[in-house]
This record gives structure tokens, C-alpha cells and sequence, in this order.
């Protein structure tokens, strides 16, 4: 088609095969950067923030495969139609025919209306963005809107009157429904072109079809907005999770005595420590309880997982060990009872804890376990594990028993209960042995609550993969 004089500029000189060689080159270049550190971040897609970056990374890299293709049509020039084949143009070569595979664009197409003549003269690639035989006639302006989808064809309208009445530049987009019934997106820039008299003698327009990209917007899009909710929902319910540990989890911070009156009674204290990751609330509570008939019952326990299902199955958890104990019942039947909760809730769950029943006048301990670390006890400035009696962990089997032991405390003894993150990075003995590893530091404390102190000041500060609880009791009397 001729190189139009548009109403605001004139045409700019092609630029040198030299410089567009180059461009290519650099675009080529970073495309393969691109593309490696794509491969970097590959992932499975189940996290919403890694599909968002994978959508991301997938727009990239097509719109370089268009630029790439864009530059090498700039280079090769117009493909002719058919028409101007069979009049001797000479043909190009293959590698400008076609967008690249996995390319977003089809190549772009021109085209020029004669509002004099009423000719129309299109490119090849146009006639290929629209689905038409190249050797067929280019459609005038009054017949471009039958290829148009109805509800756009208004749009297409209002675009080339005010180009063609008021001089302005054409910018938009409309839907064109090709021969073989498929929708594609067309993007369409185009301006009027003035005769030598000043008036508008024809409109020339440069067409490229979206579709693709369109779509691999959307994607990333809708990626971004589910990464979005996702944090949305993450954030709702870690405050649920919060607000819900905080409400069955005992009040008091500072030191509690137990039994209220009376000489012989425990100096008690707790904390809770998070994980590193704020967002990791879990199933670890403890607890201490004065019972109706002077004695206490210690606990302290773990639900497996994280997030607000977790934390409201520590609560029912919780309710029901204070409910059985209130009613009487014995550690290990407690533990076993509360196997059988776990075991007809609708959400399977796994769980450990400690269960401790206190009797002051005699000052013995009577104690089961699920599946959870046994109470270390201080004494004289050395610690020990108690002996652990049989149990496995709460929702593990249908019908399991717990036993129970037995342990006479003596004034100044310390007992310390805990869940398995406590000692961050170990389990097990190791964990054990960091603990007991305290017993010369917790003989020259003398409330529980420093003993507590003590143990947030060397495990709290570590980056934490679990929250943990400690609770610690001292024999006063």
C-alpha cells in the first residue's frame, strides 16, 4: 500500500536492516533470560501466589515471541495478497508468513480505504487475521462491520466516523466472528490521510488480532484475584485462630496458686510461644484447674495441623478435659475418653497430651499420657523424665486405654510440662536433655514464674517452625 501522509505527521523512513538485525538479537537475548528464570520458579501451581508468577512469566515470554515475530516482519516487509502475487510482486520469503508457535499475536496487517474511489487495499496478514481468502476482494468500509460481532459494531462505527469527520486517531478493539465460526479480538489503530486540497481523501489502519493475549490477561488476572482472596481468607482466618486461643486459653500470665487456700499448694505459671511464622497457629494449649474437691488438674496438649479447624478443635478439646475432670474423672480414663471424641468427630484429627491430677495433702501426682512427652522433674538442682505409663496418641485407634502413674513431689520440687516445639529444631531425647539442662538455673529461681522466664529467654528467640506451650509448677508447701 502507498505511504500515506496522515493528518498530523508524515511517514518515518523504515529503519536499516542493520538496526532491526540488532533488535531482534536483544530481543531473542532477553527472551532467553526470561525464559530461565522461568524454569527457575517452577513449582506444582497448588500455591495461588506461584500460578500468579507462572501467569506472569507465560504473558512475558509470548508478548517477547510476538515482538520477536513484529521485528521480523519489519524486516521482511509486507506479505503480499494474492492478487499482487499474480501481478508479479515478488513473494517473501516463508520464514514472514505466521506468528511464532505459542505467539499471543497474529502478525499485525494494514490497510488503506480510498474514500475517493471507495478501493480498499489490504495486506496479506490482514486477510489472514480475518479468516479470508486472500484472493478475494478487501472489504470497503460500509462492508467491514458484517465480519464484526453485533454488539460491537457500534463501537467500530462510532471509531471511523469520528476519524473520518473530526480527523481523530482510531484506538480500539472489536470482535470479529471468522468464517469458521471462531470469535477473535482485533485491535485496530488507524488515522485519515489528507489530499493535497486538505481534505480527508482515505483512512489507513494497522489491525492485529488480541485474542490470545486478551486471554493470557484474563489469566493472569483471575490468578492475582484468587491470590488475593487467598490472602484475604489466609488473614480471616489467622484472626479467628487468634481470637479463639485467646478465649480458652487460661487468663492469667503472671504466677497462680493451686489450691486457692490452704499451705500446700502449687506456685504456678505458663507461656505460649508462637512459630516464627505468625500465620502457624495451632492446637497447643495448657491449662491448670482447681477441682471441687481441693485438688488440681494440670495439662497440657497438641492437635495436629494449624489454622482456625485446628485451633476450634483445641477448644473442644480443652471444654471437654475441664468438663470430665470437673465431673472426677481419673487421668488415664479422661485421656481415653477423650480418644473417643476425637474418634467420632466428623474431621479425623490427631492429638497428644498430659494429663496431671494433684493432691495436696499428700502431695502425689497421679498422671497420664497420649502419646506426648512425659513432665520433667526438678529436684535439688538436677532433673529427670518421669517414667512414662502406656498410651498412644488421641484419635490414633477406636479403643485404646491409658494407664496411669503414680509420683510423690516433695517441697521446692519443680514440674515442668510441655508440647513438642518447644525446643526448636530438637525432639526426643535431645530435646529432653536441653531441658533438663536447666535444672542448676531453676535452683537458684524462686517462683515458677521465673522458672518460665528462664526457659522463653533460651528457646523463645529461636525461628521457631512450631508454636509450643510450657507450663511450670512448683511444689510450695
Amino acid at each position: 500500500m502507498p505511504s500515506p501522509v496522515s493528518a498530523d505527521r508524515s511517514p518515518a523512513q523504515p529503519p536499516g536492516r542493520g538496526s532491526v538485525e540488532a533488535l531482534i538479537s536483544q530481543a531473542r537475548r532477553l527472551k532467553g533470560d526470561v525464559d530461565a528464570v522461568r524454569r527457575d520458579a517452577h513449582s506444582d501451581g497448588s500455591d495461588p501466589e506461584e500460578r500468579w508468577q507462572r501467569a506472569l512469566y507465560d504473558l512475558a515470554l509470548h508478548q517477547l515471541n510476538d515482538l520477536d515475530a513484529h521485528l521480523a516482519q519489519l524486516r521482511d516487509g509486507p506479505q503480499p495478497t494474492a492478487a499482487r502475487q499474480s501481478a508479479g510482486a515478488p513473494a517473501v520469503r516463508p520464514a514472514a508468513a505466521g506468528a511464532p508457535r505459542g505467539s499471543l499475536l497474529s502478525r499485525v496487517g494494514s490497510a488503506e480505504w480510498n474514500l475517493l474511489t471507495d478501493e480498499a487495499n489490504w495486506s496479506g496478514e490482514l486477510y489472514q487475521i480475518l479468516g479470508l481468502d486472500p484472493a478475494g476482494p478487501a472489504l470497503t468500509l460500509d462492508e467491514l462491520p458484517s465480519l464484526i460481532i453485533e454488539e460491537d459494531r457500534a463501537k467500530l462505527t462510532t471509531m471511523v466516523t469520528d476519524c473520518l469527520v473530526d480527523a481523530k486517531p482510531i484506538d480500539g478493539e472489536f470482535r470479529v466472528v471468522r468464517p469458521d465460526a471462531s470469535v477473535r479480538t482485533v485491535h485496530m489503530m488507524g488515522e485519515p490521510v489528507l489530499g493535497g486540497d486538505g481534505s480527508t481523501a482515505s483512512m489507513w489502519a494497522v489491525l492485529r488480532d488480541v485474542s490470545e493475549l486478551r486471554r493470557s490477561q484474563r489469566t493472569v488476572r483471575q490468578t492475582r484475584d484468587s491470590l488475593h482472596r487467598h490472602q484475604r481468607q489466609a488473614q480471616t482466618e489467622h484472626r479467628l485462630a487468634v481470637e479463639l486461643q485467646e478465649a480458652v486459653l487460661p487468663p492469667w500470665r503472671g504466677s497462680l496458686r493451686l489450691p486457692h487456700r490452704g499451705p500446700q499448694t502449687l506456685d504456678l505459671a505458663a507461656h505460649y510461644l508462637p512459630a516464627s511464622t505468625s500465620a502457624l497457629i495451632g492446637g497447643d494449649w495448657y491449662d491448670a484447674l482447681e477441682l471441687s474437691d481441693g485438688t488440681s488438674l494440670l495439662s497440657v496438649g497438641d492437635l495436629t495441623g494449624h489454622g482456625v479447624a485446628v485451633t476450634s478443635g483445641m477448644a473442644m478439646l480443652l471444654g471437654a478435659v475441664r468438663g470430665m475432670a470437673m465431673a472426677g474423672t481419673r487421668p488415664g480414663k479422661l485421656l481415653a475418653l477423650l480418644n473417643q471424641l476425637l474418634d467420632a468427630t466428623v474431621q479425623p484429627a490427631l492429638g497428644s497430651a498430659v494429663c496431671c491430677h494433684y493432691q495436696p495433702e499428700t502431695r502425689t501426682l497421679v498422671w497420664a499420657q497420649a502419646g506426648h512427652p512425659a513432665p520433667l522433674l526438678y529436684r535439688d538442682g538436677t532433673g529427670r523424665m518421669l517414667n512414662a505409663p502406656d498410651g498412644v496418641l488421641l484419635g490414633a485407634t477406636t479403643g485404646a486405654t491409658y494407664g496411669q502413674a503414680e509420683v510423690a513431689l516433695e517441697p521446692g520440687d519443680l514440674l515442668l510440662l510441655h508440647t513438642d516445639g518447644l525446643v526448636s529444631g530438637h525432639s526426643g531425647t535431645t530435646a529432653v536433655d536441653r531441658l533438663l539442662a536447666l535444672a542448676p538455673r531453676f535452683g537458684a529461681v524462686r517462683t515458677a514464674q521465673e522458672c518460665v522466664r528462664t526457659v522463653v529467654e533460651e528457646f523463645g528467640g529461636a525461628e521457631r517452625e512450631d508454636d509450643a506451650c510450657v507450663l511450670v509448677a512448683r511444689v510450695t508447701g
